[in-house]
């Protein structure tokens, strides 16, 4: 197949493709007329280019941020995969507008994104993810299957009220404030047209 069509199938730029093909990674020859076939046949596939993705629910829990990243990267190593990227992020696992955890599944060079907790990619619609990532030849590789604390379910639903009531009690106080500075506008209204 031509390389372009290769470099299509596999979800990398043509420069990347015309890379490896350069270094001997992916199997083919150049034609005369310059374009390059690549051979399937037996070859190995392609080098995996593997991201940790590490995320904690508030700030509070930060210093377990950096433990989680270095024993994913272990697991990585154990695996013999080399790490390209190592993503850390502070959010809410039901945030779907996490931008570190958008960027990582908008890029298709990347095709495994190691977790340790289901939950640390998403708390809902994980097998989505699964879905949608397979189609592309990617995948989420998940640590550790068993459940994760609860403590961390509660702290989400924490932030979830938490953030409705701000919005709530937000939008009141906007009110009031709004009310407060109608009120003074009015009043200076009147003592400006009383001294006149």
């Amino acid at each position: 197949m031509k390389l372009s069509n290769y470099a299509r199938k596999v979800g990398v730029t043509y420069l990347t493709a015309y890379r490896w093909f350069k270094t001997g990674k992916i199997p083919g020859y150049q034609m005369d007329t310059g374009t390059i076939i690549i051979t399937e046949d037996d070859q190995e596939p392609l080098p995996q280019k593997v991201a940790v993705y590490a995320r904690v629910s508030s700030h509070e829990m930060k210093d377990n941020l950096q433990r989680q990243a270095d024993r994913l990267v272990s697991y990585c190593a154990a695996k013999g995969w080399q790490v390209s990227k190592v993503v850390k992020e502070i959010g809410s696992g039901i945030n779907d507008n996490r931008k570190q955890f958008l960027k990582l599944l908008a890029d298709p060079s990347i095709t495994i994104i190691v977790v340790e907790h289901k939950d640390r990619a998403s708390r809902f619609g994980m097998k989505y993810l699964e879905t949608l990532l397979e189609m592309q030849g990617r995948r989420i590789e998940v640590v550790n299957l068993a459940e994760n604390d609860k403590e961390d379910l509660l702290q989400d639903l924490v932030s979830i009220i938490y953030s409705f009531s701000a919005r709530l009690y937000g939008k009141r106080r906007a009110k009031r404030k709004t009310e407060q500075i109608t009120q003074e506008l009015l009043s200076d209204e009147s003592e400006k047209n009383q001294t006149d």
